[in-house]
């Protein structure tokens, strides 16, 4: 199909999806929605095709407790925090990273695990805690700047794990059975690591199309009729739409340096409880680099903020819309929630691209 322009895919999607029902497919990375967005695809769906978000923007499923945690380190004289920009301004029970910096407390933004490692040894008397969240995307680069630290005898250098696995939260959603999907818009970028036939399971068990996409209109377009014409005719295949970035078996290095640092572990998520095996824990052997040890802290009880929906919203069970608080008292420049503070959250895309407008009415998808 590479001569097949993009209006002709979105006649085919619109050709193959009259079916007298509703299809819906799940994209799993917060990029892909904030992609079909800012490209207008997701505007060109037809009305019966209903495109959702999933549990893919790992600052969304990050637990409320990890948070408060990692704001109580931040309150720690000795420790500085160090952690991605988009964790930064995510409130929590008392208040956000950014609001602990305000008042006095060392919170450096990174933009790799190996900048809180030079960090580190470049200020020996700090404890330095660097906040590990992600997919199997950031994963390898955490387990790479531990292997780092360990080589350059850099000991005040911890991570605190909260490290999320694609497959067993994709396998929570349809255990629950409670949001109808008729197939999946897999993430590219933990694609590129995992590989295409790391989601065969949830099409020989669970009966539902996968299709790898990556970012750009085509792309998306083309897993999106991948999607709907599979549905239609009642299969269930496998299919990659990302052939450029994505293999089959996807980045065995990268997942070596996974498997040598880290091992599966239970998993707190956002409004989902305990997944297990969703997440990763440090190995026998580099135990001395996980602060929850280190510093005896612990995951307390998880928390929600009142009227916050963003639990349901990674579920696809409500849109932003749905949700009280959303352009109202939750708003970019005043989060609520963390799907309103991350750039790949679902209510900072809708807020920023489908929000309501005075006199104007929108598309709900």
């Amino acid at each position: 199909m590479s001569d097949t322009t993009l209006q002709d895919i979105c006649r085919q999607i619109a050709e193959a999806s009259n079916l007298g029902r509703r299809i819906n497919l799940m994209e799993v990375c917060g990029t892909h929605t904030v992609a079909l967005f800012r490209s207008g695809v997701k505007s060109l769906m037809p009305a019966n095709v209903r495109l959702v978000s999933g549990p893919g923007c790992p600052v969304c499923v990050t637990s409320q407790a990890y948070l408060d945690v990692a704001c109580e380190l931040a309150e720690r004289p000795e420790v500085t925090v160090c952690t991605y920009g988009d964790m930064v301004r995510v409130p929590g029970r008392t208040g956000s990273l950014e609001q602990r910096r305000a008042t006095g407390a060392r919170v450096v933004v990174v933009y790799s695990a190996r900048d809180a490692v030079k960090y580190a040894a470049r200020h020996p008397d700090e404890q330095v805690v660097f906040l590990a969240v992600g997919f199997e995307t950031t994963a390898p680069a955490t387990a790479a700047a531990v292997l780092e630290a360990e080589q350059r005898k850099v000991d005040n250098f911890t991570v605190l794990p909260g490290h999320k696995l694609v497959m067993p939260a994709m396998r929570a959603l349809l255990s629950a059975g409670d949001v109808p999907i008729d197939g999946f818009i897999c993430p590219g970028h933990v694609s590129v690591v995992i590989g295409v036939n790391a989601y065969r399971p949830i099409v020989e068990e669970f009966g539902k199309p996968c299709t790898v996409a990556g970012f750009e209109p085509r792309q998306m377009l083309l897993a999106i009729l991948s999607l709907v014409r599979q549905a239609a005719a009642g299969e269930a295949r496998l299919e990659n739409a990302y052939g450029v970035a994505v293999t089959d078996e996807g980045n065995a290095a990268a997942r070596g340096f996974i498997d040598q640092v880290f091992k599966p572990a239970n998993a707190v998520w956002r409004a989902m409880g305990t997944i297990p095996d969703s997440g990763l824990a440090l190995r026998w052997g580099y135990e001395q680099f996980d602060a929850f040890a280190r510093f005896g802290v612990t995951l307390g009880e998880d928390y929600e903020p009142e009227g916050c929906r963003c639990g349901e919203v990674i579920q696809g069970k409500v849109e932003p819309l749905e949700c009280p608080l959303f352009g109202e008292s939750c708003t970019p420049a005043d989060p609520v929630g963390p799907c309103m503070v991350s750039s790949e959250g679902t209510c900072a895309a809708w807020y920023k691209y489908n929000r309501p407008r005075a006199g104007a009415g929108v598309a709900k998808r």
